[in-house]
């Protein structure tokens, strides 16, 4: 099965590696693992990841361990709808609170 699509872009925009994550059956937090290791590998030589053609298992993982990284199609930082109730609550301080 195919999870997603990895690509690691360097601070001058050029794509300097492309990975597709797959395995049998559904993503585990062994596949969160590897994500979060390309983005500190990234980071630390001050390129960036993108994931794209992300199934929803994953998508889920990701949130929630807290992963923040930029999915194609999704406002940069990988935000999900999770956050969105929060951020509309920041956004009406007046209401009540939930």
């Amino acid at each position: 099965m195919r999870w997603c699509r990895l690509t690691v872009t360097g601070g001058d925009g050029r794509v300097l590696a492309r990975v597709v994550l797959e395995g049998r059956g559904t993503p585990d937090l062994a596949v969160v693992d590897e994500v979060a290791r390309a983005a500190l590998q990234a980071a630390r030589l001050g390129a960036t990841i993108r994931l794209g053609e992300v199934v929803p298992e994953l998508r889920e993982l990701l949130d929630l361990a807290g992963l923040r990284v930029e999915v194609e199609g999704e406002p940069e930082g990988g935000e999900q709808a999770l956050g969105a109730h929060e951020r509309e609550e920041e956004l009406h301080p007046g209401d009540p609170p939930a």
